[in-house]
């Protein structure tokens, strides 16, 4: 059976090269195999930084069936581990078992709404049985095409913020897909959350969806109104989606100015309360700058999911999923600008646009559908 695959291939030249290509997934199926129709594949940021690797998509041509754009200096060096190898990009996404292997856990699956990870920017996957994730009755491919990255996250964010022995939670780019079912997560546990957007419409928005602590990083009021909102919840633990500027800063000053309030005596070293912020996102890539105005108990880490999962164990991640299944139209629906077809992803004015990561906004990829 034949599938078509997108690839990304950075080439010793500096440049990134985007082909979708025809793939044999073969005649025969192992026993614990199955073959999925992919229906629909979120373009998530993390899929952007493997397709993309920083490109220039302004002086991005297309030329033969491929997209070839230059990437920044540097990046070669960077990224050596992957040059001049075709890479399979997308991160999840759902779709239809078509075929299966003659083993029972292949047979159960054949005919059912699955979700899957890795390499989905794809029209069909062979996959074993174990990787794939049915779907609850009735949902369809769109439903539960971003099952995994947007909820586990956020669910994470709050297992990690119970395991740390923290209050309550600080996080950017609020109003994003993950943005917004955080904020449903926390408002149903009772967990205390400070959203941080970037817009008043925003602030709206997400008052709407019954978010109580929401502040503005436009307004003139934004360094006050944190430290108020830090104050009102005991937030001393943060979530960055954007990673560079000063919003780190920002976030760990509120947290500092707080927790001298509650201090007896003074102390140069400031206030002995742990400050964490955690890093998972770069829709600023500006160089992150840090100016030492919150004392010196503080930490800065990167976040991946994937490794918070690992340190959660597995007994919390098979709750965090089936929590997931359960309230996948309600809390974990996802929300689309745009449907677009796996050859439009090629399209550089497509690329451009999924490119911005704007938050609010996000595409779907329908592979094997118009």
């Amino acid at each position: 059976m034949k599938a078509r695959q997108l690839h990304s291939t950075l080439t010793a030249d500096g440049t990134i090269r985007l082909t979708i290509d025809d793939v044999d997934l073969g005649d025969t199926l192992g026993a614990d195999e199955v073959i999925v129709r992919v229906e629909a594949t979120p373009v998530n940021p993390t899929d952007l930084f493997l397709l993309l690797s920083g490109a220039d998509l302004s002086k991005a041509t297309a030329s033969g069936g491929a997209v070839v754009a230059p990437v920044p200096a540097g990046i070669v060096s960077v990224f050596a581990g992957r040059i001049d190898k075709p890479l399979t990009v997308g991160s999840e996404g759902a779709g239809t078992v078509i075929a299966a292997g003659a083993g029972a856990a292949a047979q159960a699956l054949l005919g059912k709404m699955v979700a899957t990870n890795n390499g989905m920017f794809a029209t069909h996957r062979r996959l074993p049985a174990g990787a794939v994730r049915p779907l609850p009755e009735g949902r369809t491919a769109e439903e539960g095409a971003s099952s995994f990255v947007n909820p586990m996250t956020a669910l994470s964010f709050v297992e990690t913020m119970r395991a740390e022995k923290h209050a309550a939670i600080v996080h950017t780019a609020a109003a994003s897909n993950l943005g917004q079912m955080l904020v449903k997560i926390c408002a149903a546990d009772g967990v205390p959350l400070v959203n941080i957007v970037r817009r008043p419409a925003q602030v709206t928005q997400l008052r709407a969806l019954g978010a109580q602590h929401v502040v503005d990083s436009s307004a003139p009021t934004f360094a006050a109104d944190l430290v108020e909102a830090i104050a009102a919840t005991g937030a001393t633990l943060a979530f960055d989606a954007i990673g560079g500027g000063t919003i780190g800063t920002q976030i760990l000053d509120a947290m500092e100015r707080v927790a001298v309030r509650s201090m007896t005596t003074f102390s140069h070293y400031g206030s002995s309360t742990l400050k964490q912020l955690y890093v998972y996102g770069s829709l600023d890539r500006a160089p992150m700058t840090l100016v030492r105005t919150f004392g010196l108990t503080w930490s800065v880490s990167g976040y991946l999911v994937m490794n918070a999962l690992r340190k959660l164990g597995p007994e919390v991640m098979m709750r965090m999923s089936g929590r997931v299944m359960r309230e996948l139209t309600t809390t974990f629906a996802s929300h689309y600008t745009a449907r677009v077809g796996l050859e439009q992803l090629l399209d550089i004015g497509t690329l451009r646009a999924c490119a911005q990561m704007a938050t609010g906004e996000k595409f779907l990829i329908t592979p094997t559908h118009a």
